[in-house]
């Protein structure tokens, strides 16, 4: 794959889960349901597991390479086409017409900004990228418990995520064919909408922009 050139950073992925660890295990578990071709089931939480562990460890997940996660998937994806993605042709963060994102994180910058949608997307990975990074938020070490916030901050970074698959989809689709990127491009979205369907991790109305191709891409496998 020829990524494309980022105008300011490239994001490291995230480290390995440690083998031997019980969130290995999960994460094999999950490899092998993702390799018998059926994305609904590999992302079903097995008889007995936690939760908390169980959406850590598919948030690890990748649908081609194992043991590589959405986050990296999508910063992956967008890297083929931040030749298309700039200040001029996206001055604001969109998808489509109807939908624009404002940043904010609460930190940094608590009052939403609006942003071209490079600057909104390098806001958002490099954000997301410190969450994976803190090992009091996603644990890797054996026998540390999740914190309270756990599935609050998991739902955040999956809700943020989304919005680059929404812009993607809506903004820089006609690349993606160019590229021959669209079955990649599709089978992990379609991955990832499974998991966050399965336990509700993302408000429907979040995934409005999408929604058409939701259904399109989900209808066979109900």
């Amino acid at each position: 794959m020829t990524l494309g050139s980022r105008s300011s950073k490239t994001f490291k992925p995230k480290k390995n889960i440690p083998e031997g660890s019980h969130q290995y295990e999960l994460l094999k578990h999950a490899e092998a349901t993702l390799g018998s071709g059926n994305l609904r089931m590999a992302v079903m939480l097995p008889e007995g597991e936690d939760l908390n562990e169980w959406v850590a460890v598919n948030s690890k997940t990748d649908i081609c390479f194992t043991a590589v996660d959405f986050f990296n998937q999508i910063n992956m994806l967008y890297g083929t086409i931040t030749d298309f993605c700039t200040e001029e042709s996206c001055p604001v963060m969109s998808a489509g017409p109807k939908y624009e994102y404002h940043w904010a994180d609460g930190t940094n910058i608590k009052k939403p900004i609006k942003c071209s949608a490079p600057k909104y997307i390098d806001y958002l990975m490099t954000w997301v990228q410190d969450q994976l990074d803190d090992e009091t938020l996603f644990p890797s070490k054996i026998g540390v418990p999740f914190p309270k916030n756990f599935m609050s901050v998991a739902k955040t970074i999956l809700k943020r995520l989304f919005r680059v698959y929404a812009h993607i989809y809506h903004q820089h689709f006609d690349p993606v064919i160019q590229l021959q990127e669209e079955a990649h491009l599709n089978t992990s979205f379609k991955h990832f909408i499974f998991f966050v369907q399965e336990f509700n991790l993302i408000d429907r109305r979040e995934l409005a922009p999408l929604q058409e191709l939701i259904e399109k891409l989900t209808s066979k496998d109900r």
